[in-house]
């Protein structure tokens, strides 16, 4: 698992909005050799508001909706971590709009000279194996337990025969 507290290289897949989804108008960015696409974008259960992050998109195809991706991702400063791995959804915004959607499928942290700290991010799946289960029962809202432990009188009454 990697934690967003500098920049992260990742590399995934992004699917633009549609301008009727409230994606860009213009459709998908046209980036030529020389060009990164640079917008803001967020991991929920952030918000634009309290998780922001810059972001940089490259080798991806020009003018297509969907289609791999390599990014940078620069957390805002004051922006407390954010867990990044593979399986992860990035919400690429423009302002706070939201005009497209990465799925993260690698991830390498950025030393401050921008080479990668190779590290390998556990799967999504290990990741939830690794999750140690909880004895605790799920917390339940005061008035459901009451109704899933109460007894009621009802509960007394012998059960009547099908079709009476």
């Amino acid at each position: 698992m990697v934690m967003m507290t500098g920049t992260l290289a990742v590399r995934g897949t992004v699917v633009w909005l549609t301008p009727q989804q409230g994606g860009r108008v213009s459709g998908p960015p046209e980036p030529d050799y020389d060009y990164d696409y640079t917008a803001t974008a967020y991991l929920p259960p952030r918000t634009p508001e309290d998780g922001q992050a810059g972001i940089a998109l490259r080798h991806f195809s020009p003018g297509a909706w969907r289609t791999p991706a390599d990014a940078i991702l620069v957390p805002a400063k004051g922006n407390r971590a954010q867990q990044v791995i593979p399986g992860c959804i990035v919400i690429i915004t423009e302002g706070v709009r939201p005009v497209g959607l990465l799925t993260v499928e690698e991830v390498n942290a950025l030393a401050p000279d921008g080479t990668p700290v190779v590290t390998t991010a556990p799967s999504f799946e290990a990741t939830v194996e690794a999750t140690p289960l909880s004895t605790e029962p799920p917390y339940r809202h005061s008035t459901a337990a009451a109704r899933w432990t109460s007894k009621h009188a009802s509960d007394d009454s012998p059960t009547q025969p099908a079709g009476v």
